[in-house]
């Protein structure tokens, strides 16, 4: 195996995945490393229990592939990979049997929320508008070019009308904007909890261009067919037929450093690779203060890395065979609930939300269990056998549980949490009972820790998402443009501008400033949404 390449990227999850694809094609000699046997990071998809059902372990909703400049740049179709956009997006079933829904369509969604508050689905209307002018406008196309430094970024915002929305907007909490347009307590539920499922804080401002932004893909997300796998897969492919490889399990000691430059990888093993640039995609502990050594940073540096937070919740994800599609009681009052993508569950008021998430922040866990959760092979049948159907639970769950984390090893515990979460979706779901539920596999916290090391303490999206951890402060002001003060050392995780959950903007910008600096033929073109933000003067 050749040991002299152009680029080394460490760490094979989507982003690396997808600044290897673009810098391969640029014609760079590129050699993607995870410590994993399976590559694609949280791209996976296992046959964890019975036989032909397939489980998304950790990422399943795309919720930027309408924006995403990846999707239009590679021809993902030709990798049989595709993408599946379902007409009904979000469903909160009620007790006394209605429901509410979130549709891709703009006017099916005002038609069930008129049925619970007909002012909040007009409500829901003009928020439709403003959030889809700012994403539209400026959040998306912003998420694929360079962070700004803040002072720069409102300067330019507050000269055009729209700027001044957004700011307007980013200053308030989620709750704020919710109160803001709704007064049903189901519909401010359904709304907060869209907003913050990613783990924003209902009651911080700071960050409220997200919450629109989230609003907004509630009537955009996708699946992969086949599974989220399949983009890895996919992607991994185009690396190779480039001259590139994407391998593992290849576990990386050390970035390798002479006189301020980094040079290449060190392996486990004692093997080393030789590079022009390194791309670290992985954590900034690690990254910095491991693979480097602190010893070898300048003081400044050093400090951001260590000041690094984690987010202080994590997930909870419960998979399931099921011997049938669930059949909820709300389809009385409307047949389609049963084929919507995501279900939130056990929370229908605006305080169910409120006090489960203050819960959890404070290291508890409720007796009663709320939480979204999806059934993927209704809309997609590769996913389970013919007539059975798979599913997946998605709680909110704390890492650093009052009784000490390791009660998270504990498997009377994690088999608790498991029912908790089976009597929740039998409250709506009737049919879920011990005959047609077959099997089910509980991943705790810990268990997200453990196979994805990078994200530290179940932080899934490699740190937490507060207002100095975001924007050109991610991970610091000094690497949020992606290259670092490190001379040929790149940053380009979930870590690192813009952020996490597999919107392919940290990946693809480390791909720009790589190809610029080592002089690749750059292929790939400016997104119209961007040039249009440029011209209108909103970046």
């Amino acid at each position: 195996m050749d040991k002299k390449f152009d680029v080394i990227i460490i760490g094979a999850g989507p982003n690396g995945l997808e600044t290897g694809v673009y810098l391969s094609k640029a014609g760079l000699k590129v050699l993607v490393l995870d410590k994993r046997y399976e590559i694609g990071g949280g791209l996976a998809t296992d046959e964890l229990l019975l036989a032909d059902y397939l489980f998304n372990t950790h990422s399943i909703y795309m919720m930027m592939a309408d924006y995403a400049p990846i999707y239009k740049d590679l021809d993902f179709e030709a990798y049989n990979c595709r993408h599946i956009h379902p007409a009904l997006q979000f469903a909160l079933p009620l007790s006394d049997g209605r429901c509410i829904c979130l549709y891709s369509d703009l006017e099916k969604t005002c038609e069930s929320i008129a049925r619970i508050s007909p002012k909040d689905a007009e409500s829901y209307r003009e928020l439709s508008r403003i959030a889809e002018m700012c994403v539209d406008g400026f959040i998306a196309p912003a998420t694929y070019v360079p962070a700004v430094p803040p002072l720069d970024q409102v300067r330019q915002l507050q000269a055009t009308e729209l700027g001044k929305m957004v700011l307007d907007y980013s200053e308030k909490s989620p709750q704020e904007i919710v109160h803001e347009f709704f007064e049903n307590e189901s519909v401010r539920a359904l709304m907060l909890y869209v907003s913050c499922m990613w783990g924003l804080h209902y009651d911080l401002g700071g960050l409220g261009y997200l919450a629109l932004l989230y609003l907004n893909r509630a009537s955009n997300y996708r699946i992969a067919r086949g599974g989220s796998h399949t983009i890895a897969s996919a992607l991994a492919k185009m690396i190779h037929e480039n001259g590139g490889m994407a391998i593992g399990p290849r576990r990386v000691k050390k970035i390798i450093v002479k006189d301020g430059v980094a040079k290449g990888v060190e392996l486990e093993d004692g093997t080393t690779f030789e590079a022009r640039a390194v791309v670290s995609t992985i954590d900034p502990h690690q990254t910095f203060l491991k693979l480097i050594g602190e010893d070898n940073l300048e003081e400044d540096l050093a400090e951001k890395a260590k000041g690094w937070q984690w987010e202080d919740s994590s997930l909870l994800t419960m998979h399931l065979c099921l011997e049938e599609l669930p059949r909820f009681t709300a389809a009385g009052s409307d047949p389609r609930i049963n084929e919507a993508l995501i279900y939130i569950l056990g929370c229908e008021t605006e305080e169910d939300v409120i006090k489960d998430w203050d819960a959890v922040h404070r290291g508890e866990i409720p007796e009663q269990a709320s939480f979204h959760c999806s059934f993927p092979s209704v809309h997609d049948p590769l996913q389970a056998p013919p007539d059975r159907c798979s599913g997946l639970i998605t709680r909110a769950v704390p890492y650093r549980l009052k009784e000490g984390k390791e009660k998270w090893y504990n498997i009377e515990f994690q088999d608790k949490i498991g029912r908790q979460c089976l009597d929740t979706l039998r409250r709506y779901a009737p049919n879920m009972n011990d005959e047609t539920i077959l099997q089910t596999k509980v991943f705790t916290p810990l268990g997200i820790e453990d196979k994805f090391p990078n994200m530290v303490e179940g932080s899934y999206k490699h740190g937490a998402y507060l207002p100095l951890q975001m924007g050109f402060q991610r991970p610091n002001d000094a690497c949020s443009q992606h290259r670092t003060p490190v001379k040929n050392l790149y940053v380009g995780g979930s870590s690192t501008y813009p952020g996490g959950c597999v919107i392919w903007g940290a990946g693809y910008l480390a791909a720009n400033v790589v190809v610029e600096d080592l002089k690749g033929d750059k292929w790939w073109s400016e997104p119209e949404t961007i040039t249009k933000a440029r011209k209108e003067g909103l970046l």
